[in-house]
């Protein structure tokens, strides 16, 4: 099969197709025939030798694909078949015409979406979930948003973000979102936010302005100098849910800060996640997330589509951070 392999760490120009033999399922697996895969600021990470697969995992970049079943493994727990249209959340393996993923991790392409838009969806899908909507039994995070309060989004034109944003509209809470431009800011208006603001400006002091009493969530992906102005803008229970660190992942705390307003601070890492709780969330987002894509209340936001062997391409679009929703690779 053709993949995308890491020549060495560095750059995207150490991206390069290569020749592999196609993985096999093992018991509670299938075999994906890949359509297309999404990229993710970790894949980013992986290719700079920051970001290693959890133990047993693909060394492949490629966290999220759509495709076809192309084979079921032994012993199957669920009732996936052979041409069946499925997305997956994977721990690694998604650069490559085939991949194999977990039962538990796998969800149906809805009637009438093109396949490739389906790649879109797991990774951003599962995360925010995960951290602001789950109930499910060791899933459930004391960060979840409930309906009327205000939450925060950083970087809401992002796919995490866009996801976030339609979840948050069609769940009741009232979202914030920071992005890099007018433009940007626009489209999570489009997505559902109620107010959003460029993070070039002083975002603190407009989301400060929009929420004097104080924010009651906040989705995080950047940490670094943005905590201690998160800390200052939650209010009283307010909680503070940590994704990504994408500006340092060392930070200063005073506890009188959290103890003065109660706040809590949670940080989750879905990647490491065992396919049994991964499998908890899946079930839970199949039943509540769903059918939200059926009814056009959440839908992916892609901005652009690379072939397999322009991956390099691809990820330097990523890195110019220009984009708004996903980026995919169509194999």
């Amino acid at each position: 099969m053709r993949a995308i392999t890491v020549l060495m760490p560095g750059g995207p120009e150490q991206l390069i197709v290569a020749e592999l033999p196609a993985p096999q399922p093992g018991p509670g697996e299938i075999l994906i025939r890949v359509h297309s895969a999404g990229l993710n600021r970790a894949d980013l990470l992986q290719r700079q030798g920051h970001y290693p697969p959890p133990p047993g995992a693909s060394p492949l970049l490629g966290l999220e694909v759509s495709g076809e079943v192309a084979a079921v493994g032994p012993d199957p727990q669920e009732h996936w078949r052979v041409g069946d249209r499925v997305c997956a959340l994977l721990p690694g393996g998604g650069y490559a015409e085939y991949a194999v993923a977990s039962e538990g991790c796998c969800l149906p392409v809805p009637e009438g979406m093109p396949l490739s838009d389906a790649a879109a969806l797991p990774e951003a899908v599962f995360t925010v979930w995960a951290n602001l909507f789950s109930t499910a039994p060791g899933q459930a995070t004391a960060a979840r948003v409930e309906r009327g309060e205000r939450l925060l989004v950083q970087g809401g034109s992002s796919g995490i973000g866009s996801v976030a944003l339609q979840l948050a509209r069609a769940r009741g809470v009232l979202a914030a979102a920071t992005a890099g431009s007018a433009e940007k800011c626009q489209a999570c208006l489009g997505l559902g936010a109620v107010f959003a603001v460029d993070y070039h400006e002083d975002w603190a002091e407009a989301i400060r302005a929009w929420a004097p009493d104080g924010v009651d969530v906040i989705l995080d992906m950047v940490a670094g100098p943005y905590f201690r102005k998160h800390l200052a803008l939650l209010g009283t229970g307010g909680r503070l849910a940590h994704i990504a660190t994408a500006q340092g992942s060392e930070v200063q705390l005073d506890i009188r800060e959290l103890m003065h307003k109660r706040l809590v601070i949670t940080a989750s890492m879905l990647r490491a996640r065992s396919p049994a709780l991964k499998r908890g969330l899946r079930d839970e987002i199949l039943r509540e997330v769903w059918p939200l894509l059926e009814t056009g209340a959440l839908a992916p936001v892609i901005q652009a589509r690379f072939p397999a062997q322009e991956a390099a391409a691809a990820h330097r679009e990523m890195e110019k951070g220009a984009h708004t929703g996903k980026l995919l690779l169509e194999f």
